[in-house]
């Protein structure tokens, strides 16, 4: 009844790191996804909420905190969602887990919510240095951003996007946010896919 939650970004990085310590009789959950998307709100986050819910698991490992949600209160609301059905969480890079003996780990309380404190602070000071990297750049002269009135085709478009088409396909009457959703793209781009789509028909 152990399982093992792995998250990456996209489909070329490595989680071997993550896959490290796993286990044999470990059941993973393995999502392929932005991290600005809440956990439970994440294709394998909700089927491990839903064997949660049915009793499979009762112990759940991440390699690193930030794996647990996309910023401090979506981290410590996964958690508690955890602690409340009974499972232990354990943080791997920490050697810590959350409960001791059925009781909460107060170590382990306030360990994650400094270290996810953290993370979204250096998530937020990255965003704010790479905005200052392209204010300077347009400044010297130097932003090689798309270019005014210059546009992609839709056979472009269409083949950046394979991943939407075959969703769109399978699954036509989920909403635009959810296709967005899981194939971590905005809704606007569903959108556009769709026109394309249509014209095409």
């Amino acid at each position: 009844m152990k399982c093992r939650y792995v998250r990456q970004s996209t489909s070329q990085q490595s989680n071997l790191r993550q896959l490290a310590k796993a286990h044999p009789d470990e059941i993973l959950f393995i999502d392929t996804i932005s991290g600005s998307i809440p956990f439970n709100e994440r294709p394998a986050g909700k089927k491990l909420i839903e064997a949660v819910e049915a009793g499979e698991v009762n112990y759940v490992s991440f390699h690193a905190i930030d794996r647990a949600g996309r910023n401090t209160i979506n981290v410590l609301q996964t958690l508690q969602y955890f602690y409340s059905k009974g499972v232990i969480v354990k943080i791997e890079n920490l050697g810590l887990e959350s409960m001791i003996n059925g009781k909460a780990n107060p170590v382990f309380n306030l360990i994650t919510t400094t270290l996810s404190e953290l993370s979204s602070l250096e998530k937020i000071s990255l965003l704010e240095r790479q905005s200052e990297g392209i204010l300077q750049a347009k400044i010297r002269g130097a932003y090689k951003g798309r270019q005014k009135d210059t546009f992609e085709s839709d056979e472009v478009i269409l083949a950046k996007h394979k991943k939407v088409v075959k969703e769109l396909k399978a699954n036509p009457n989920l909403s635009l946010r959810k296709i967005g959703t899981l194939t971590n793209v905005s809704p606007n781009t569903v959108k556009k896919v769709i026109s394309i789509l249509q014209k095409q028909n």
